[in-house]
């Protein structure tokens, strides 16, 4: 169901609602107000009737009025007002002419009660008074009949010009909801003709306050996902060009492997170039697959507090036969013992990544020192380094200094750089002196 026909519906169910309990409310008051304009009526009649003489009183009726007025274009309810004057022992002496002659002597207490006519089933409301000298008793009635006619009348000239209102306003409510939803209609039909790699920002300036957050929303759901799209874009691009290489020296070394039919000395060096270049595209895969997982955003969810202490202390201990067969010194200098909230297999990654690349290249007998302080991490080595140059171009994807013997793929630095980004820590390089290279990690 649309928004449009809920709110229409709504909005008929809620004036008929409001209208109902207004006519109930129109009538109960306008009920209360007739009733208590008559009573007070009747009262001051009862009272103006007994301060006549009675001694002047006998048995007698006023003449019939309704014949008179209708001869003079008159007009009269005879259930409006009638009257009846009793002595105390019941003999009639007075009555106006009309339904006074049919009013009953009642002997109870004076007041306001229920009674009905002689020979009339409808209900009258009877005031009955009695002189001072308990010699007379009074009585004034009205129809009931006639206080509900004059209600209802009362009420509907009251609420009839609404009830006229009510169809042209409701039809001028649901003409200006039609007309407030035009902004999502156009906005519905933005998004139905916009192509999938679109990932222009809609445009917020002509839409109500209350959908600008969901414009907002989705126009950050479009960034994201133009992110995604480029992610992985990125990903086939890096992967068909960097697998190009190894994949093609496989294929020669498989070619050597047919070839050298004898010769098993070539054969040895093809099956040992071949599984190097299998662990080469191996690991260059996996730098491929760990780099695009770093670029995702939903990791966060990931996050728990991680001692940085015992990360480092582990990571040196498993690199430690590594250093010691290149005759390397590893050092850990922890001034602090910092718990960092993050993600600890990537964590554990960035620095392990930091650490392979020191002991990668730089040259037997170099020392990599760890210090650790508070809110900072420090990577030391005394290598060869790099120049200005190279160390602007650090991080880079794919990109290695020139010269280097040692195989690799150019992505270490930059999935540590991602790491770092998504855990918002800083990282710099800088020259150690007299030689070596310093990265600095600070949050």
């Amino acid at each position: 169901m649309s928004l449009f026909l809920r709110l229409a519906i709504g909005f008929v169910l809620l004036i008929t609602l409001c209208g109902g309990v207004a006519s109930y409310s129109a009538w109960h008051q306008t009920r209360d107000t007739v009733n208590e304009l008559f009573d007070t009526q009747q009262m001051l009649f009862a009272k103006r009737l007994l301060s006549l003489d009675p001694t002047s009183l006998h048995a007698a009726s006023l003449p019939k009025t309704k014949s008179i007025l209708r001869h003079h274009r008159g007009d009269q309810d005879d259930d409006a007002l009638a009257f009846a004057i009793f002595r105390a022992d019941g003999q009639p002496l007075l009555n106006d002419g009309e339904n006074g002659r049919d009013m009953q002597f009642d002997d109870k207490r004076d007041g306001f009660r229920e009674g009905r006519l002689r020979g009339d089933d409808d209900s009258w409301r009877l005031l009955w008074l009695t002189s001072a000298d308990k010699q007379y008793r009074v009585v004034v009635g009205q129809e009931w009949e006639y206080r509900d006619d004059m209600t209802r009348d009362l009420a509907l000239a009251s609420l009839m010009p609404w009830l006229y209102a009510m169809p042209f306003m409701l039809l001028m409510l649901l003409a200006l909801v039609w007309f407030e939803l035009r902004p999502l209609k156009r906005l519905t039909a933005s998004l139905q003709l916009r192509a999938p790699d679109d990932a222009t920002p809609l445009d917020e300036a002509r839409l109500p306050i209350e959908v600008q957050p969901l414009v907002a929303a989705l126009n950050g759901l479009f960034h994201r996902m133009a992110q995604l799209v480029q992610r992985e874009r990125r990903f086939t691009s890096d992967a068909a060009h960097e697998l190009r290489s190894p994949l093609a020296a496989l294929r020669v070394q498989s070619e050597v492997i047919q070839l050298a039919d004898d010769d098993e000395a070539m054969r040895k060096r093809a099956l040992q170039q071949l599984d190097s270049g299998i662990q080469r595209a191996t690991r260059l895969v996996d730098q491929l697959l760990t780099l695009s997982r770093v670029e995702a955003d939903d990791l966060r969810s990931e996050f728990q507090p991680v001692p940085l202490a015992p990360l480092l202390q582990k990571l040196l201990i498993e690199h430690f036969p590594q250093a010691e067969a290149q005759q390397m010194d590893l050092q850990l200098h922890a001034q602090a013992e910092p718990v960092m909230n993050g993600h600890p297999l990537l964590l554990n990654l960035l620095m392990r990544n930091l650490l392979d690349n020191a002991l990668r290249y730089a040259p037997p007998g170099s020392q990599i020192q760890f210090t650790l302080n508070a809110r900072t991490i420090i990577i030391e080595d005394n290598g060869s380094g790099v120049s200005d140059e190279q160390l602007a171009r650090l991080g880079e994807r794919f990109w290695r200094p020139p010269g280097q013997t040692q195989t690799g793929s150019g992505l270490g630095i930059s999935i540590v750089k991602n790491i770092a980004q998504l855990h918002g820590i800083r990282i710099a390089f800088s020259h150690v002196q007299p030689q070596g290279l310093r990265v600095t990690l600070s949050w």
